[in-house]
């Protein structure tokens, strides 16, 4: 019998290296179960130094060809300017990637709280029709746990502990803990007051959802408020200033030079690679500010 018993995991490198790290961020556990990610915050940290690693090594070499030129230069004839640049992206890197990957849990939380505000409303809508229609408060948890995307799911969540027991208030307490979208926790605490308070269910559930759509209608109506000035900072930052930008620099380096040297091929992979990261970083932007509401 003693074969079959499960193994403790072996700790290897990494495994340490992430048990320490984890000290130094105590709220990585909350944000983990905010963001339904199943995993202990050393498992997490584990997974994140082994891509972090692979990460960091892959853009240190992009990092040195981008800089082969200057660098193979200044390690002969200026060697403090070289021994700087060499280390430099060894020093710089790591940390940046290692926070970079420290941010998927918080993406992952708005991204969780934007699928649950998608539907929030709906679903909403449906539990007050079938209070109305005189169904049990229970029986309208197992309605809404199907066909409403992750507001099902959460209320799925809650089917399952009042199956086992559970009281609907603690139920619904346990689910609202760690879920980030605020008009879900509204709706759910509106219920659990109600219930024990002895109030209507229906008529001040029914309110709070009207609330929450007033206040989905008047993001939306900010939100196109504020996409005509990002959209001109975008024409001037992204599109004109580097397209007019590289042109004069290239004429005034041809002048200055008598038309003998211009930009370097390295100089202007490096503006390339700039512009891309604008773009890209303008359309995160976009994408991660724009509210997505079924209303």
């Amino acid at each position: 019998m003693e074969q079959f018993k499960s193994q403790p995991k072996k700790k290897d490198i990494f495994t340490g290296i992430a048990e320490m790290v984890s000290v130094r961020f105590p709220d990585l556990k909350k944000k983990l179960k905010m963001a339904d990610i199943n995993e202990t915050p050393t498992e997490f940290l584990e997974k994140l130094v082994r891509s972090g690693i692979f990460i960091t090594v892959g853009l240190v070499v992009l990092a040195y060809l981008v800089m082969w030129e200057t660098l193979s230069y200044d390690l002969v004839y200026k060697p403090i300017n070289g021994i700087l640049m060499l280390l430099a992206p060894l020093v710089i890197i790591p940390p940046v990637v290692f926070f970079y990957l420290m941010l998927y849990p918080d993406a992952a939380i708005m991204r969780r709280q934007k699928e649950m505000d998608y539907e929030i409303v709906f679903a909403g809508r449906h539990i007050v029709i079938a209070l109305k229609s005189g169904m049990p408060l229970f029986d309208t948890f197992v309605g809404a746990s199907t066909g409403y995307g992750a507001v099902s799911t959460e209320f799925r969540r809650i089917v399952d502990q009042v199956t086992l027991g559970v009281p609907v208030t603690q139920a619904i307490r346990d689910v609202v803990q760690y879920n980030p979208s605020k008009y879900f926790t509204r709706i759910l605490m509106q219920i659990t007051n109600s219930l024990s308070s002895g109030s209507d269910l229906a008529s001040s559930l029914e309110s709070v959802i009207e609330q929450i759509s007033k206040e989905q209608m008047i993001s939306l109506k900010e939100y196109s408020q504020k996409l005509t000035p990002i959209v001109m900072f975008y024409m001037v930052f992204g599109i004109i200033v580097p397209s007019l930008g590289v042109v004069l620099a290239t004429v005034v380096f041809s002048a200055i030079s008598g038309g003998v040297k211009g930009l370097s091929s390295v100089l202007l992979v490096e503006i390339f690679l700039l512009i891309t990261v604008v773009q890209f970083l303008f359309l995160g932007f976009v994408e991660s500010s724009r509210p997505k509401y079924l209303i």
